[in-house]
Protein backbone atom coordinates (compact mmCIF):
# COMPACT_ATOMS: atom_id res chain seq x y z
CA UNK A 1 0.00 0.00 0.00
CA UNK A 2 2.83 2.51 1.09
CA UNK A 3 4.19 1.72 -2.57
CA UNK A 4 0.73 2.83 -4.37
CA UNK A 5 0.39 5.77 -1.92
CA UNK A 6 3.87 6.95 -2.76
CA UNK A 7 3.41 6.44 -6.90
CA UNK A 8 -0.12 8.05 -6.21
CA UNK A 9 1.73 11.25 -4.80
CA UNK A 10 4.08 11.46 -7.47
CA UNK A 11 2.34 11.30 -9.65
CA UNK A 12 -0.39 14.10 -8.74
CA UNK A 13 2.65 16.39 -8.13
CA UNK A 14 3.75 15.57 -11.51
CA UNK A 15 -0.06 16.61 -13.16
CA UNK A 16 -0.78 19.39 -11.20
CA UNK A 17 2.31 21.19 -12.17
CA UNK A 18 0.54 21.42 -15.77
CA UNK A 19 3.39 18.41 -16.83
CA UNK A 20 2.31 15.15 -18.02
CA UNK A 21 4.24 11.67 -19.32
CA UNK A 22 3.73 10.41 -22.22
CA UNK A 23 4.59 6.80 -23.98
CA UNK A 24 5.97 6.69 -27.01
CA UNK A 25 5.54 3.91 -29.69
CA UNK A 26 5.37 2.97 -33.49
CA UNK A 27 2.70 1.46 -35.83
CA UNK A 28 4.18 0.56 -39.36
CA UNK A 29 6.87 3.03 -39.71
CA UNK A 30 9.12 5.37 -38.21
CA UNK A 31 6.19 7.58 -37.28
CA UNK A 32 5.66 8.19 -33.33
CA UNK A 33 2.78 7.88 -31.51
CA UNK A 34 1.73 8.69 -28.01
CA UNK A 35 -0.94 7.83 -25.19
CA UNK A 36 -0.72 9.54 -21.64
CA UNK A 37 0.83 7.16 -19.28
CA UNK A 38 -1.71 7.77 -16.62
CA UNK A 39 -3.68 5.36 -18.50
CA UNK A 40 -1.54 2.62 -19.09
CA UNK A 41 -1.32 -0.42 -16.41
CA UNK A 42 1.58 -2.18 -18.60
CA UNK A 43 3.47 -2.86 -21.53
CA UNK A 44 3.96 -6.40 -22.67
CA UNK A 45 5.07 -8.58 -25.25
CA UNK A 46 2.38 -10.15 -27.03
CA UNK A 47 0.48 -13.22 -25.28
CA UNK A 48 -1.09 -16.44 -27.12
CA UNK A 49 -4.75 -15.09 -28.23
CA UNK A 50 -7.72 -16.53 -28.14
CA UNK A 51 -10.47 -15.34 -31.09
CA UNK A 52 -13.40 -13.71 -30.13
CA UNK A 53 -17.07 -14.46 -32.17
CA UNK A 54 -19.00 -11.42 -33.53
CA UNK A 55 -15.91 -9.23 -32.41
CA UNK A 56 -15.80 -6.01 -33.76
CA UNK A 57 -13.23 -6.26 -36.83
CA UNK A 58 -10.60 -3.75 -35.19
CA UNK A 59 -10.75 -6.58 -31.99
CA UNK A 60 -7.97 -9.07 -33.10
CA UNK A 61 -9.01 -11.24 -29.80
CA UNK A 62 -8.67 -11.53 -26.27
CA UNK A 63 -5.47 -11.68 -24.07
CA UNK A 64 -5.89 -13.38 -20.53
CA UNK A 65 -4.13 -11.34 -18.39
CA UNK A 66 -3.56 -11.94 -14.17
CA UNK A 67 -6.91 -13.49 -14.41
CA UNK A 68 -8.81 -10.98 -16.66
CA UNK A 69 -10.24 -11.42 -20.32
CA UNK A 70 -8.96 -8.13 -21.96
CA UNK A 71 -9.88 -7.09 -25.71
CA UNK A 72 -6.84 -6.43 -28.31
CA UNK A 73 -7.23 -3.77 -30.45
CA UNK A 74 -5.63 -3.15 -33.42
CA UNK A 75 -4.68 0.08 -33.52
CA UNK A 76 -3.33 1.09 -36.60
CA UNK A 77 -6.53 -0.48 -38.37
CA UNK A 78 -8.76 1.53 -35.46
CA UNK A 79 -6.88 4.66 -36.84
CA UNK A 80 -7.40 4.07 -40.30
CA UNK A 81 -4.08 2.54 -41.21
CA UNK A 82 -3.63 -1.00 -42.77
CA UNK A 83 -4.24 -3.52 -40.03
CA UNK A 84 -1.18 -4.87 -38.12
CA UNK A 85 -0.37 -8.83 -38.33
CA UNK A 86 0.19 -9.93 -34.77
CA UNK A 87 4.10 -11.56 -33.92
CA UNK A 88 5.73 -12.39 -31.26
CA UNK A 89 7.73 -9.31 -31.56
CA UNK A 90 4.42 -7.37 -31.29
CA UNK A 91 3.83 -5.29 -28.20
CA UNK A 92 0.32 -4.96 -26.30
CA UNK A 93 -0.22 -1.62 -24.32
CA UNK A 94 -2.35 -2.42 -21.65
CA UNK A 95 -4.79 0.51 -20.60
CA UNK A 96 -7.79 1.41 -18.31
CA UNK A 97 -9.95 4.25 -20.22
CA UNK A 98 -13.73 4.56 -18.26
CA UNK A 99 -13.45 2.09 -16.31
CA UNK A 100 -12.69 -0.74 -18.58
CA UNK A 101 -9.45 -2.45 -19.31
CA UNK A 102 -8.29 -2.74 -22.92
CA UNK A 103 -5.06 -3.42 -24.72
CA UNK A 104 -3.72 -2.05 -27.81
CA UNK A 105 -1.33 -3.80 -30.66
CA UNK A 106 1.26 -1.77 -31.76
CA UNK A 107 4.40 -2.53 -33.36
CA UNK A 108 7.44 -1.41 -30.90
CA UNK A 109 7.35 0.52 -28.14
CA UNK A 110 9.50 3.69 -28.00
CA UNK A 111 10.11 5.24 -24.44
CA UNK A 112 8.48 7.31 -21.51
CA UNK A 113 9.15 11.00 -21.84
CA UNK A 114 8.02 13.77 -19.55
CA UNK A 115 6.48 17.12 -20.94
CA UNK A 116 5.30 20.26 -20.08
CA UNK A 117 1.23 20.83 -21.06
CA UNK A 118 2.32 24.00 -22.82
CA UNK A 119 4.46 21.90 -24.98
CA UNK A 120 1.16 20.11 -26.41
CA UNK A 121 -0.64 21.25 -29.38
CA UNK A 122 -3.77 20.67 -31.52
CA UNK A 123 -3.31 18.92 -34.63
CA UNK A 124 -2.46 20.63 -38.27
CA UNK A 125 -5.86 21.03 -40.48
CA UNK A 126 -3.80 18.91 -42.94
CA UNK A 127 -2.88 15.69 -41.37
CA UNK A 128 -4.53 12.79 -42.61
CA UNK A 129 -5.13 11.04 -38.86
CA UNK A 130 -6.55 14.04 -37.54
CA UNK A 131 -9.62 12.50 -37.21
CA UNK A 132 -7.96 10.28 -34.98
CA UNK A 133 -5.56 12.65 -33.13
CA UNK A 134 -6.19 15.15 -29.99
CA UNK A 135 -3.24 16.50 -29.97
CA UNK A 136 0.31 16.42 -31.41
CA UNK A 137 3.84 17.50 -29.94
CA UNK A 138 7.85 17.83 -30.83
CA UNK A 139 10.47 15.82 -30.07
CA UNK A 140 13.67 15.76 -31.32
CA UNK A 141 12.51 17.43 -34.37
CA UNK A 142 10.17 14.74 -34.77
CA UNK A 143 6.47 15.04 -34.37
CA UNK A 144 4.79 12.85 -32.00
CA UNK A 145 0.68 11.96 -33.26
CA UNK A 146 -1.17 11.66 -29.76
CA UNK A 147 -3.94 9.48 -30.40
CA UNK A 148 -7.72 10.29 -29.31
CA UNK A 149 -8.53 7.09 -27.70
CA UNK A 150 -11.58 8.17 -26.98
CA UNK A 151 -12.87 8.34 -30.20
CA UNK A 152 -11.18 4.65 -31.06
CA UNK A 153 -12.93 3.01 -28.27
CA UNK A 154 -16.92 5.18 -29.21
CA UNK A 155 -16.54 3.91 -32.14
CA UNK A 156 -16.07 0.39 -31.09
CA UNK A 157 -18.48 0.40 -28.10
CA UNK A 158 -21.13 2.90 -29.28
CA UNK A 159 -22.54 4.59 -26.15
CA UNK A 160 -25.83 5.28 -25.35
CA UNK A 161 -26.00 8.91 -24.55
CA UNK A 162 -29.37 10.36 -25.53
CA UNK A 163 -31.86 11.03 -22.22
CA UNK A 164 -35.13 11.16 -22.59
CA UNK A 165 -36.89 14.51 -21.06
CA UNK A 166 -40.02 12.76 -19.95
CA UNK A 167 -38.40 11.07 -17.40
CA UNK A 168 -37.07 14.20 -15.25
CA UNK A 169 -39.36 15.92 -13.39
CA UNK A 170 -41.19 19.22 -14.98
CA UNK A 171 -39.86 21.22 -12.79
CA UNK A 172 -36.13 20.04 -13.51
CA UNK A 173 -37.03 20.27 -17.42
CA UNK A 174 -38.26 24.14 -16.69
CA UNK A 175 -35.52 25.35 -14.36
CA UNK A 176 -32.35 23.75 -16.94
CA UNK A 177 -33.53 25.53 -19.88
CA UNK A 178 -32.58 29.18 -18.31
CA UNK A 179 -29.61 27.34 -17.25
CA UNK A 180 -25.48 26.96 -18.89
CA UNK A 181 -22.64 25.40 -18.91
CA UNK A 182 -19.00 25.24 -19.63
CA UNK A 183 -17.16 21.97 -21.16
CA UNK A 184 -13.86 22.20 -21.92
CA UNK A 185 -11.99 18.87 -23.64
CA UNK A 186 -9.94 18.79 -26.69
CA UNK A 187 -11.73 15.52 -27.24
CA UNK A 188 -14.45 16.48 -29.88
CA UNK A 189 -16.03 12.95 -28.97
CA UNK A 190 -16.16 13.80 -25.43
CA UNK A 191 -17.85 17.28 -26.40
CA UNK A 192 -20.61 15.80 -28.37
CA UNK A 193 -21.29 13.17 -26.10
CA UNK A 194 -21.97 15.50 -23.42
CA UNK A 195 -23.83 18.03 -25.72
CA UNK A 196 -25.97 15.26 -26.35
CA UNK A 197 -26.51 14.43 -22.97
CA UNK A 198 -27.57 17.92 -21.55
CA UNK A 199 -28.86 19.73 -25.14
CA UNK A 200 -32.14 17.36 -24.79
CA UNK A 201 -32.78 19.46 -21.23
CA UNK A 202 -32.71 22.44 -22.36
CA UNK A 203 -28.91 23.17 -20.98
CA UNK A 204 -27.00 25.79 -22.71
CA UNK A 205 -23.45 24.14 -23.55
CA UNK A 206 -20.36 26.64 -24.32
CA UNK A 207 -17.07 24.69 -25.20
CA UNK A 208 -13.55 25.02 -24.87
CA UNK A 209 -10.76 23.24 -26.43
CA UNK A 210 -8.18 23.48 -23.86
CA UNK A 211 -7.90 25.08 -20.09
CA UNK A 212 -6.45 27.76 -21.03
CA UNK A 213 -9.30 28.71 -23.78
CA UNK A 214 -11.49 28.01 -21.02
CA UNK A 215 -9.85 29.74 -18.34
CA UNK A 216 -10.20 32.78 -21.22
CA UNK A 217 -13.74 32.48 -21.67
CA UNK A 218 -14.54 32.37 -17.64
CA UNK A 219 -12.12 35.66 -17.25
CA UNK A 220 -14.10 37.35 -20.36
CA UNK A 221 -17.39 36.97 -18.88
CA UNK A 222 -16.10 38.07 -15.45
CA UNK A 223 -14.62 41.45 -16.92
CA UNK A 224 -17.91 41.81 -18.77
CA UNK A 225 -19.22 41.83 -15.27
CA UNK A 226 -21.34 38.90 -15.04
CA UNK A 227 -21.59 36.87 -12.01
CA UNK A 228 -19.60 33.40 -13.27
CA UNK A 229 -20.55 31.32 -10.52
CA UNK A 230 -24.47 32.43 -10.77
CA UNK A 231 -24.14 32.31 -14.66
CA UNK A 232 -22.72 28.84 -14.91
CA UNK A 233 -24.33 25.62 -13.32
CA UNK A 234 -20.95 24.04 -13.63
CA UNK A 235 -17.47 23.99 -15.19
CA UNK A 236 -16.97 20.60 -16.55
CA UNK A 237 -13.59 19.98 -17.58
CA UNK A 238 -11.07 17.11 -18.89
CA UNK A 239 -7.67 16.45 -17.18
CA UNK A 240 -5.40 16.47 -20.16
CA UNK A 241 -5.64 18.98 -22.52
CA UNK A 242 -3.15 20.66 -24.57
CA UNK A 243 -1.21 23.98 -23.09
CA UNK A 244 -3.54 24.11 -19.58
CA UNK A 245 -4.94 20.54 -18.37
CA UNK A 246 -8.00 20.53 -16.34
CA UNK A 247 -5.92 20.21 -12.81
CA UNK A 248 -4.29 23.79 -13.29
CA UNK A 249 -7.69 25.23 -14.94
CA UNK A 250 -9.54 24.50 -11.69
CA UNK A 251 -6.50 25.69 -9.47
CA UNK A 252 -6.82 29.16 -11.61
CA UNK A 253 -10.69 29.18 -11.07
CA UNK A 254 -10.10 28.36 -7.69
CA UNK A 255 -7.59 31.50 -7.46
CA UNK A 256 -9.28 34.27 -8.78
CA UNK A 257 -11.95 35.89 -6.04
CA UNK A 258 -14.69 36.61 -8.53
CA UNK A 259 -14.72 32.33 -10.33
CA UNK A 260 -13.50 30.57 -6.86
CA UNK A 261 -17.09 30.11 -5.98
CA UNK A 262 -17.62 27.88 -9.19
CA UNK A 263 -18.64 24.13 -9.46
CA UNK A 264 -16.26 22.14 -10.77
CA UNK A 265 -16.49 18.77 -12.31
CA UNK A 266 -13.40 16.92 -13.34
CA UNK A 267 -14.43 14.54 -16.08
CA UNK A 268 -11.73 12.41 -17.78
CA UNK A 269 -11.54 8.95 -19.24
CA UNK A 270 -8.87 8.51 -16.47
CA UNK A 271 -9.92 6.75 -13.09
CA UNK A 272 -9.42 5.45 -10.08
CA UNK A 273 -6.84 6.69 -7.28
CA UNK A 274 -4.85 9.20 -9.36
CA UNK A 275 -8.00 11.76 -10.13
CA UNK A 276 -9.75 11.08 -6.65
CA UNK A 277 -6.15 12.44 -5.05
CA UNK A 278 -6.31 15.17 -7.87
CA UNK A 279 -10.00 16.15 -6.88
CA UNK A 280 -8.84 16.67 -2.97
CA UNK A 281 -5.65 18.08 -4.18
CA UNK A 282 -6.63 21.11 -6.38
CA UNK A 283 -10.09 21.58 -4.92
CA UNK A 284 -12.98 19.99 -7.35
CA UNK A 285 -16.22 19.66 -6.62
CA UNK A 286 -16.76 15.95 -7.79
CA UNK A 287 -15.54 13.29 -10.39
CA UNK A 288 -17.15 11.14 -13.23
CA UNK A 289 -15.14 8.65 -15.37
CA UNK A 290 -15.93 9.24 -18.78
CA UNK A 291 -18.50 8.38 -20.29
CA UNK A 292 -21.28 7.92 -17.67
CA UNK A 293 -24.71 9.53 -19.29
CA UNK A 294 -26.67 8.76 -16.41
CA UNK A 295 -24.44 9.26 -13.69
CA UNK A 296 -24.00 13.12 -15.08
CA UNK A 297 -27.21 13.36 -15.77
CA UNK A 298 -28.20 12.37 -12.05
CA UNK A 299 -24.73 15.47 -10.98
CA UNK A 300 -26.53 17.68 -13.05
CA UNK A 301 -30.06 17.21 -12.08
CA UNK A 302 -29.02 17.85 -8.81
CA UNK A 303 -27.47 20.74 -9.51
CA UNK A 304 -30.25 22.55 -11.01
CA UNK A 305 -32.20 21.52 -8.11
CA UNK A 306 -29.73 22.88 -6.02
CA UNK A 307 -29.76 26.34 -7.83
CA UNK A 308 -33.33 26.58 -8.30
CA UNK A 309 -34.57 26.06 -5.17
CA UNK A 310 -36.08 22.83 -5.76
CA UNK A 311 -36.91 20.59 -2.70
CA UNK A 312 -34.57 17.51 -2.42
CA UNK A 313 -35.72 14.16 -3.66
CA UNK A 314 -36.12 11.44 -0.68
Amino acid sequence: MGGVLASVDSRTRLVGANRLELLMFKLHSNQLFAINVFKVQEVLRLPKLTNLPGHHPHVVGVAHLRGQTVPVINLAQAVGMPPLVPKPESNLIVTEYNSSIQAFLVGGVDRIINLNWEDIMPPPRTTGRQHYLTAITRLDDKIIEIIDVEKVLAEINPYTIALDPSQLEEGILAAAKDMEVLMVDDSPTAISQVKQTLMPIGITVHTATNGKEGLAMLKGWADAGEDVPKKLLMLITDAEMPEMDGYSLTSAVREDPRLKDLFVVLHTSMSGNFNKAMVEKVGCDDFLSKFQPKLLAELVENRVRIKAGLPETT
